[in-house]
């Protein structure tokens, strides 16, 4: 048998809110598409539901913003109270400029405006934060789905235009596989190939989730094989000393 991938969008999960227990909604998505768990599946799960079962949801009301929020604010032509929250989510602000702003997320990764969205999370006047702990929240659902989940968001990246699908959390497999040390097809021994198999699994299944009114959050992938330790997504940052574009 050639090899092959298949990814099937689950049918039928419901608008997500906060404290809504995910595992179940998405066993019975797997159920209504005659999709029992098998050896080599994994789960995608979009970032938003997460965070929403989470109640990563904050009412912009709510937020009072700081002086430095405010001077932000005015030079990226943002609402200040959606800079409070991503200045509140990140280490440092990396680059702004208008309707723009880069940061290193507390969590660690270099993104736009600290992850925080408010297309798709059915309440005006909110703003969506990451989950608190992505590979945490990968685990937890792994562990009662039994089977590997990556949780999926969208990045934009330093050397090229337009967002594609990364993984921000991971349990059940290598998110991160080191090669070298093996033969290419030649007995030539790999001397710098690292994969980044959750950013792959992720960038796989955004061709399926879509990033509009898809409605379609959760994608499993099957006829995936791996070797390699496990390892979280954490295992996918790129340390300071390595980096070349801050």
């Amino acid at each position: 048998m050639k090899p092959s991938l298949q990814l099937f969008a689950l049918p039928g999960l419901p608008m997500v809110r906060a404290g809504d227990d995910l595992p179940p909604l998405l066993e019975d998505a797997m159920t209504r598409a005659g999709l029992m768990p098998e050896p080599g599946d994994v789960l995608a799960v979009a970032q938003k539901i997460v965070s929403k079962a989470e109640g990563r949801s904050i009412a912009l009301a709510s937020v009072q913003p700081s002086q430095a929020a405010r001077d932000l604010a005015e030079q990226t032509g943002k609402d200040a109270r959606l800079v409070e929250l991503i200045l509140s989510e990140s280490q440092y602000v990396v680059r702004a400029r208008p309707n723009l702003i880069i940061v290193k997320h507390r969590l660690g990764f270099v993104m736009a405006n600290a992850g925080i969205d408010q297309s798709n999370i059915g309440a005006d006047g909110h703003a969506l934060l990451l989950p608190r702990d992505p590979d945490g929240s990968a685990a937890a659902l792994s562990a009662r789905l039994g089977l590997p989940v990556v949780i999926t968001d969208s990045f934009g990246r330093a050397w090229r235009r337009g967002t594609v699908g990364v993984a921000i959390g991971a349990a059940g497999l290598p998110a991160l596989r080191d090669l070298r040390g093996q033969p290419d097809l030649f007995g030539r021994t790999l001397m710098v190939s690292i994969t980044g198999f959750a950013d792959e699994i992720a960038a796989a299944a955004g061709l399926v989730m879509g990033q509009g009114a898809e409605g379609q959050p959760a994608v499993l992938l099957r006829g995936l094989s791996w070797s390699g330790a496990v390892n979280p997504a954490a295992e996918l940052l790129r340390p300071a000393q390595e980096d070349l574009f801050q």
